[in-house]
Parts: structure tokens; sequence; C-alpha cells
């Protein structure tokens, strides 16, 4: 999904990730400005590379379990949007991330609250 709509990565750590995307073709809705299916892949997508962070590969998987989103402002095609993921809850079984995305002044875009469960990779033969 990254290389579909153009998200790059520009930081990831245990607590935080953090990427842009551009708003063009891939990522508009017909009126011209960003889609909010394309702001929530972002948000999903920052949640759960910040969750493979803290996580043992060898032995767990992660994958998007619940999303909420309040799409707040309009971004128009050829501009591009920032997202912050931030943990907000560390468990055995789920993370929960807060997730901010503004336009390129500044302002909030959207928010976004993820919550990624963890499981066991199961090992077949």
């Amino acid at each position: 999904m990254l290389g579909h709509l153009g998200i790059q990565i520009t930081e990831r750590s245990a607590d935080q990730c953090s990427g842009t995307m551009p708003i063009d073709r891939r990522t508009v809705q017909p009126a011209g400005v960003a889609h909010g299916g394309a702001l929530i892949t972002l948000a999903d997508t920052l949640a759960s590379l910040g969750t493979l962070g803290n996580i043992d590969t060898a032995s767990q998987f992660c994958v998007g379990q619940e999303i909420n989103a309040s799409l707040l402002r309009p971004v128009p095609s050829g501009s591009t949007v920032n997202g912050v993921a931030t943990v907000l809850h560390r468990g055995r079984t789920s993370m929960v991330w807060d997730v901010r995305i503004t336009n390129a002044e500044g302002r909030t875009a959207a928010v976004c609250r993820c919550t990624i469960a963890i499981r066991p990779l199961e090992r077949r033969s």
C-alpha cells in the first residue's frame, strides 16, 4: 500500500512513527481533495509500522483491529500531508496509537486513533 499511495516513512521508533503522503490522482476523491480513506490508510500504516517496532516478529505479527477518524479539513490535490503516530498504550495483545495528520501549513487535517492487534505467529510445517 505504501508504494501505491506514495507514502514515505520519515521516522520510526518504539514510541513514534512519522510519514508523508502526496495528495494526487491516487489519493483524491472526485472533488479534488484528499480522500478520507487515503488519510485513514496513512494513519493505519503508521500505527502498524510503529507496532512492528514493539513486537518480536519471529513469534508475533500485528494487524489493524479498529480505527476511528475525524476528518477535519480538506487537503487540496497537489499538496502533501504529514502524519505522526504516537503510542498511547502498549499491551500484551494490542497497542493503541494517536495519529495526527497535518497539511503543508501544519494545520490538522485528521485525527485518528488506531488499535493494532498483536497475535502469535503460528509456525506451519
